[in-house]
């Protein structure tokens, strides 16, 4: 399996309900180092993953849509906790959304899958995979 990472971040204010979050139950900011991961079987008739500058440009544009944002005050996130997992699936979905509109040029839509990895810090990150 062949693989392609292109580095993206994000800063963003949320809260969570729940005794597991104790203190994170207030507002509070957090900053996200986001990974994300292509992946194919075979590279494409241009014998890549995929476009580096397109892969790293659509990133930008689905963090762009969370960046600077108290997630308590977006309507799309009303009543679920914006963990550092549910938000790596978002940003990955939104991603799988960008290769099938065909944002990452036709040979993209040979990736199989997608991984969005959010580290937390340099000792805490949390992942999610996906197929295409």
């Amino acid at each position: 399996m062949f693989s392609v990472t292109v580095r993206d971040h994000i800063m963003i204010a949320h809260s969570f309900r729940g005794e597991v979050f104790g203190p994170a139950q207030r507002l509070h900011g957090a900053t996200f180092l986001v990974d994300a991961t292509f992946r194919r079987e075979q590279l494409d008739d241009d014998g890549i993953v995929v476009d580096i500058g397109l892969a790293t440009q659509e990133l930008g544009a689905v963090t762009s849509e969370l960046n600077y944002r108290n997630l308590d005050n977006e309507p799309e996130f009303a009543g679920v906790n914006t963990s550092t997992e549910f938000l790596a699936k978002v940003i990955a979905d939104r991603l799988a959304e960008r290769v099938h509109k065909g944002a990452l040029g036709e040979g993209a839509r040979g990736i199989a899958g997608i991984a969005v990895t959010l580290h937390e810090s340099h000792i805490a990150w949390a992942s999610y995979e996906r197929a295409l």
